[in-house]
C-alpha cells in the first residue's frame, strides 16, 4: 500500500511527527508498505527542500516560500497536496487536524468528493486543539483559535477514518457523533533507545553531575501539565521526609514557566535541592533516566491532559523507571498501580508525596515496577503493533 502522511510542520522541535508519524511509518515500511512523510519545515527551516530515506521511510521537506504574508500560506498548502498527489498515495495520513496538515486533509478529501483524485483520507488527533485544549495553553491568536477549533471539528467529521491518541478523543470523536467503526484507538508507541549504561556509566554520570548519594528524583516536562505551586508543596514534603532527596528538572515551558516554577521553588527554600537544566537533546535526556532512581509526572485533571497521549512518560517507562503519576487520562492506560507504577487521585497533594518517599525507600518495589514497566510497555504498546491499528484504519 502507498502511505503519504502529512503533518502541520518539520520534525523538531515538535514532537509529533517525530515521535509518532515517524516511528508509525518505519513499523509500515517493516510491514511492506510504501511509506512518503511530506513536512512543511516552517519550525525547523534548515531542512526546507531536503529530501532523505530513515528506516524504509521516504521524508520530503517541502521548501519554503518567501516571507509573503497570506499567499505563502496558500504556496504551502498547495505544495503540500501537489507532492502528495504526486506520489499516487491510495491512502493520505494527516497528523493532527489544524493548520497545513488539516488544510492538506481538506483539499484532498474534497478532490476525492469531485472525484478528481482517488485517495482515502485518514485523520489523525493525539491532542484536543480547541476551547479547553492547546487553544487554551497555546499562545494563539483569537483568529488562530477560531480557526483552529473550526479546522479540528470539521476534519474530525470528514475523513474516512480517524486514528486517535487517547481514549479521551475517542469520547469526544463519539460527542460529534462519528461513527464508531471509523475511529481507531492507536496511543503512543515505545521507541527504543541505545543510551544504556551500566553500573560503571551511572557512577561516571552521577560524579560528573555532583550527584554524590542523593536519591535522584526526575521531572521530565513542558510545565503546562500541572500547577507549579502543588508540585512545590509535594517536593516540600518529600524533602522534609527524606533528606537524601534531590530533584533534577529537565525541560523547560512554552512561555518561560520555569522560571516561574524555580522562583516558587526558591520562596519554599528548595533551592538547593533542586537542579535545573532546561532542555536537552535526546541522548543526554537518556543519560539523565539512566542516573534517576524515581520519576514523577504530576497532572492536574483539565480536558488538555486527559485527551492527550503523553510520549514523555512513555519514554519514563520504556526507560525502566518507576514514575509516580497522577491519575488523568492516558496515565491509567500505561501505568496500573503498584504493578507498572504508583498512581494517585489526582490533586492528591499529600498521597503523591507519599508515593514518593515511599518508592525512594523501597529498592525492591522501586526495581520491580520500574522493570514491569518496562516490559508492558515494549510488549502492549510496541509500534511494530499498533501499525496493524493503522492497517485497519486504512482499509476501505
Amino acid at each position: 500500500m502507498r502511505v503519504a502522511m502529512v503533518g502541520p510542520f518539520g520534525l523538531s522541535p515538535h514532537g509529533t511527527m517525530s515521535r509518532r508519524a515517524l516511528p508509525l511509518g518505519k513499523a509500515l515500511a517493516a510491514r511492506g508498505h510504501r511509506v512518503e512523510l511530506v513536512l512543511p519545515p516552517w519550525s525547523c527551516p534548515q531542512d526546507s527542500g531536503r529530501r532523505w530515506r530513515e528506516g524504509g521511510v521516504s521524508i520530503f521537506n517541502i521548501s519554503l516560500p518567501r516571507g509573503i504574508p497570506l499567499l505563502g500560506h496558500v504556496i504551502m498548502v498547495w505544495r503540500l497536496v501537489r507532492r502528495v498527489l504526486e506520489g499516487r498515495p491510495e491512502v493520505l495520513h494527516c497528523f493532527k487536524p489544524k493548520a497545513y496538515a488539516g488544510l492538506t486533509a481538506a483539499a484532498v478529501w474534497w478532490l476525492t468528493r469531485l472525484r478528481l483524485a482517488d485517495v482515502r483520507v485518514v485523520l489523525d488527533t493525539d491532542d484536543w486543539e480547541g476551547p479547553g485544549g492547546w487553544n487554551d495553553a497555546g499562545g494563539y491568536t483569537w483568529l488562530q483559535r477560531r480557526i483552529f477549533a473550526w479546522q479540528e471539528r470539521w476534519g474530525i467529521r470528514h475523513c474516512h477514518a480517524l486514528t486517535v491518541a487517547s481514549r479521551a478523543l475517542e469520547g469526544l470523536a463519539a460527542e460529534m457523533a462519528v461513527e464508531t467503526e471509523t475511529v481507531h484507538y492507536m496511543p503512543n508507541g515505545a521507541i527504543g533507545h541505545d543510551a544504556t549504561l551500566g553500573p560503571a556509566g551511572r557512577a561516571r554520570l552521577r560524579a560528573q553531575w555532583d550527584l554524590g548519594e542523593h536519591r535522584v528524583l526526575l521531572l521530565y516536562t513542558r510545565f503546562f501539565e500541572f500547577d507549579a505551586q502543588r508540585v512545590v508543596k509535594v517536593l516540600s514534603k518529600v524533602f522534609s521526609d527524606e533528606p537524601s532527596a534531590h530533584l533534577i528538572v529537565v525541560g523547560e515551558g512554552l512561555r518561560g514557566e520555569e522560571r516561574r516554577f524555580l522562583s516558587l521553588a526558591k520562596d519554599a527554600g528548595l533551592s538547593s535541592r533542586i537542579s535545573s537544566v532546561g532542555w536537552v537533546d535526546s541522548e543526554t535526556v537518556h543519560a539523565y533516566f539512566a542516573v534517576a532512581d524515581l520519576a514523577i509526572y504530576p497532572l492536574e485533571d483539565s480536558l488538555l491532559n486527559r485527551a492527550r497521549c503523553p510520549a514523555k512518560l512513555v519514554d519514563l517507562l520504556t526507560a525502566g523507571l518507576a514514575v509516580v503519576a497522577d491519575d488523568v487520562g492516558q496515565v491509567g492506560e500505561y501505568i496500573e498501580h503498584l504493578s507498572t507504577g504508583y498512581v494517585v487521585s489526582p490533586g492528591d497533594t499529600d498521597a503523591f508525596a507519599r508515593g514518593v518517599v515511599q518508592l525512594l525507600r523501597d529498592d525492591d518495589l522501586r526495581t520491580r515496577l520500574g522493570k514491569e514497566a518496562q516490559g508492558r510497555v515494549s510488549e502492549q504498546f510496541d509500534w511494530a503493533g499498533l501499525a496493524a491499528v493503522a492497517e485497519r484504519a486504512y482499509s476501505a
